[in-house]
Order: structure tokens, then sequence, then C-alpha cells
């Protein structure tokens, strides 16, 4: 076997990153928040439109590394290459605010976990869970300052044992499952038979949960540029994301085996943990607990790698401010990740005067996500139509189709209220934007005809934002 001594990552890390960042939090609680609107029989439907579109967009990530290897920038770049400078830095920074934003969630997730076994942190929200959880950030800081390739073999590890738990609640509730409990009510309509509205209506709600449970597909695209192999970010991106739609089809469905719609949807956080509790006793909660603080700390480890690493490469390839470019002797982005996880520290403090504006930023980070995603199909459908010799083109095109009418329903399933808020976000980018383009860039003109109709109409929705939430028509 040959010595691995190249520093890049192999096939086995990109895959724990696609994996570790996409399962976080968010799987220990899906039972409950599909159950809350509704029954086995529409959540099918969801599970398979949302697998359809969610694989599609991986193969247009595998297509795209494979068709254009010279943008190896992260998941950003394909919204550059295909629409310009401006299209790409709001790409890169709606990602760079959403990781960092969603990393201060993690940290009182983790800390409101730990409370089940020390209750010394209360809801996750105190000053002892701040001094905890910011032990474990500048922990993760130096562990990726040794190099990416250490922490991404941490990663594996931590991985592999967050699913030892949920491996044991899927096999536990597949012996406890019962197939006239979960076909009761199965349609969950007024007849008890299948409705096309009623069932259209509950597919919808739980589209709108998938919506951000799969956040992190991108996980080995955004590491592409460290890849030993080029394919192997395609492999990883593909294995990854079936690896998480079979889990989260089989934690949710056989769930509804185990216990009825209405139980599961009154169920406390943790769901996964009451769920056991009820099957097997009290040491399942314990079981599933401390799967969570494993499982928040491994994607705590991966966004913290993602939200340094996307500044730096957009800074190398001039999307982003200079500075956030310089590395240190282990080729970590050293600059970028000290600059993230003290914004990271600073919104933690937050907590102790009060939690809506974290929740206030952070409904505007979760749904601008969405805008690299959507760019990038709209990119793989550009490409491959404009690619008339490239070998399987009638495919590709057929890919960037469906990725890109997928990505526009997440973004309508988002909602108007979270699209005005994204207004915000990108709305503070501009003068940035501008800033980069005129300083680092030294460009004469920085938007286009195009690029500046978009620009005021980000400010007029931004106004409006303001206006709404000052008069309450605009909530999150």
């Amino acid at each position: 076997m040959e010595e691995k001594k190249d520093g890049k990552l192999g096939l086995l890390e990109l895959i724990g990153l696609v994996v570790g960042s996409i399962i976080g939090g968010g799987v220990f609680n899906l039972m409950h928040d599909m159950a809350a609107g509704a029954g086995p029989g529409a959540i099918i439907i969801g599970w398979i439109i949302t697998a359809i579109g969610m694989v599609m967009l991986a193969l247009t990530f595998q297509n795209l590394i494979m068709k254009r290897p010279d943008l190896d920038a992260g998941i950003y770049s394909y919204a550059e290459a295909g629409f310009g400078k401006y299209m790409g830095f709001n790409s890169a920074w709606g990602y760079w605010l959403s990781a960092w934003l969603g990393n201060v969630g993690y940290a009182t997730l983790l800390m409101s976990a730990v409370a089940y076994f020390l209750p010394i942190f209360g809801n996750g929200q105190n000053i002892w869970s701040i001094i905890a959880a910011s032990f474990i950030l500048w922990a993760c800081h130096f562990m990726i300052l040794r190099g990416v390739e250490s922490a991404s073999f941490v990663n594996v590890v931590i991985t592999i044992a967050k699913l030892v738990p949920i491996f044991l609640f899927i096999l536990i509730v597949l012996f406890a499952f019962k197939l006239n409990m979960f076909t009761s009510n199965f349609w969950f309509t007024p007849t008890g038979k299948f409705q096309f509205a009623d069932v259209l209506s509950q597919a919808k709600s739980t589209m709108l949960v998938t919506v951000w449970v799969f956040i992190g597909i991108e996980g080995a695209v955004v590491f592409s540029g460290r890849a030993r192999k080029r394919s192997d970010v395609g492999k990883a991106t593909v294995l990854g994301i079936i690896t998480v739609i079979l889990i989260y089809m089989l934690v949710t469905l056989l769930s509804f085996g185990v216990m009825s719609r209405a139980g599961l949807s009154h169920l406390t956080q943790p769901a996964m943990a009451d769920l056991l509790k009820s099957v097997v006793g009290e040491w399942g909660s314990v079981v599933v607990n401390l799967g969570l603080i494993i499982s928040v700390v491994g994607a705590w480890l991966s966004w913290t790698m993602f939200a340094g690493q996307l500044p730096y490469e957009a800074a190398k390839e001039g999307s982003f401010p200079k500075m956030f470019a310089k590395e240190n002797n282990n080729g970590a982005p050293i600059t970028s990740l000290t600059v993230t996880n003290v914004l990271v520290e600073l919104f933690m403090f937050t907590y102790l005067i009060t939690a809506e504006a974290y929740n206030f930023f952070y409904s505007i980070a979760s749904a601008a996500i969405l805008i690299p995603y959507a760019f990038s199909a709209f990119y793989q459908l550009k490409y491959s139509i404009n690619d008339d010799h490239g070998k399987g083109r009638a495919g590709n095109i057929t890919i960037g189709i469906i990725s890109s009418v997928y990505a526009c329903w997440l973004l309508f399933a988002a909602g108007v209220n979270y699209l005005l808020l994204m207004s915000l976000l990108f709305a503070a980018g501009i003068p940035v934007f501008w800033i980069l383009q005129k300083r680092d860039n030294h460009a004469k003109k920085v938007f286009g005809p195009v690029e500046m109709t978009l620009a005021i109409l980000i400010v007029i929705a931004a106004i409006y934002t303001i206006y709404g939430l000052a008069v309450g028509k605009v909530t999150f």
C-alpha cells in the first residue's frame, strides 16, 4: 500500500466531509418535524422527490468537477464562471455567513445536549455553556491550523462514531416495527383515503424540512482543490448523499411503525431519544444524547473547516478580500479561519443578552446557502447546452434541468419572508464587493448593467424588509 505523504484528501476523508457536514443535529429530531404536518404516505412521496432532487444536485457537482477541472475554488466558483464576478461574490458571501452563523447554532445545540448529563449548562445559552463551547471552538481551530488533512482524518473518525447510535436506533426500531401501526391513517386525510390536495400540502411540508437537513451536500466540492484525485470529489458527493438519504428515510419511516403520528409530533427534543426510551427504557435516551453530542461536534468541525476554506479559496481568485488568502506553514487558511471563529465567539456572547439577534441573522443565512446550490444547477444547464461536442450531453442537460427545477423549488419552499430577509444579507455585501473590486482588483467598472440592476433591486428589497420588520409585515 502506498503511504500517504502528499498532504491531500482521499476518498474516505471526502466522504466523511460530506456525511459529517450533512448529518448534524437535525436527524435526531427528524421524525418529530416530519410527523408534525404529514402522514407516512405523504412523507414517502416527499422523500422520493427529495432523493431525486438531491441526487441530481450531487450529479451536477460530479459533472462540473470533471468538466471544469480549472474551477477548484469551491462551490461559489460555478456562479462566477457562469454568471460573473458579482454573482460569484454573492454565492461566496452567502455561503460564508451561513457557515459561521450555523456554527453558533451548533454551539448552543451541543451544550443543550450536554446539559442532559450536566444540568449546569441549562438550555445551552448561559455563561458556562459559552465557556465550554469556546474551548471546543478553539480546539477545532488549532486542530485545523495543524493541517486540513489532519482535521479531515479526525472528522472521519467522528463521523463513524456518530453513525453508530443512529444505526443502533434503526436496528432497534426495525425489530419493534409494527406494520398495522405504520399503515394506520397512512394518508392522514379527513377521509383516510388518498386526496391529492391534502397529500400535496403534506408532501410540501415534509420537503420544507429537507431543505435544511441536507445542507452540506457540497462538502467535498469546497475542498476540491485539496483532493488527491479530482474524480474522488464527485464520487464522494454522490456516495455521501445516497448514504444520507437512506439513513434519513429509514429513521423517519421506521418511526411511524413504532409510534403513532400524533405521538411522534408531541415528542420533546431530541425526539429520537424520547422514542428510543419508549422502546428500550432510559438507556436508549442516554445513547441518543451521547450520539447527538458526537454528531454535533463532528458537524461543527466540518463546518468550521468549510467556513475557513471557502473565503480562502475565494480570496485566491480575487472574489474575497486578499487578506483571507493567507495560510500558515501547514497550508491552513489562518486569517480566514481566525476571522471566522472570532465572529462565532462574539455571536455566542449575544446569547447572554437575547437569542433574538442570532435567530434573526440565522434565518437570513439559512436561506442564503440555497443561492450557491441554485447557481451550480443553472451553470450545469448552461454549460451542458453550450457543450456541443461533450460526451453524454443529453444526459447532462437533463441533470441540469432537473437540478435547476429542484433548486428553484427549494427557494420557493423557503418562502417569501426568507427571500426578503436574504436581501438584507446581500445588501450588506454590496459595499464589501465595491471595496474588493476597487482596492484589490483595481476594477475600473464594478457593476455591469445587469449587475447594477440586480444590486438596486436588492437594496430596494432590503429597505422594504426593514420597513416590514418594523411594522410586523415581515417575520422570522
